[in-house]
């Protein structure tokens, strides 16, 4: 039947053996082996190990890196915003307290499990790992 898929051929993937592509991998917080939502245990906290493939998440150095990078980043977007607002519109303290308080928090912390999810995946993919760790 025409544009239905041939199920004795087999699915050809850019991704080799089910494991996620880099940009898969840091959205949705996969796994870089197996490709499992298990990569982190808190909001921006690694889980110590994957529950479905059993790789070892603590052998990766992800380090705090991009955490100084990334608030910077998202601190001059809202400074920038926040100027803006206020000279074009002049509101109330308590509208940027609304407004900037948990946008720079969702910023910094959804920024945070993207770039290090995009990290780990890219240790994993590199065979990179702590130093004098085998």
């Amino acid at each position: 039947m025409p544009g239905q898929p041939d199920p004795s051929k087999p699915v050809l993937s850019s991704v080799e053996g089910g494991q996620p592509a880099l940009g898969e991998a840091a959205l949705f917080s996969l796994c870089p082996r197996c490709g499992e939502r298990t990569l982190f245990a808190g909001p921006i906290k690694f889980a110590d190990r994957c529950q479905a493939c059993a790789l070892d998440f603590s052998k990766f150095n992800v380090g705090d890196g991009p955490a100084a990078f990334l608030t910077m980043i998202v601190g001059a977007v809202i400074v920038v915003l926040a100027l803006t607002l206020q000279l074009s519109v002049e509101p109330p303290w308590w509208v940027h307290v609304l407004l900037w308080v948990p946008l720079t928090t969702l910023g910094v912390v959804g920024g945070l499990r993207l770039a290090k999810g995009a990290l780990m995946w890219s240790e994993f993919r590199q065979k990179a790992g702590e130093a004098g760790r085998k």
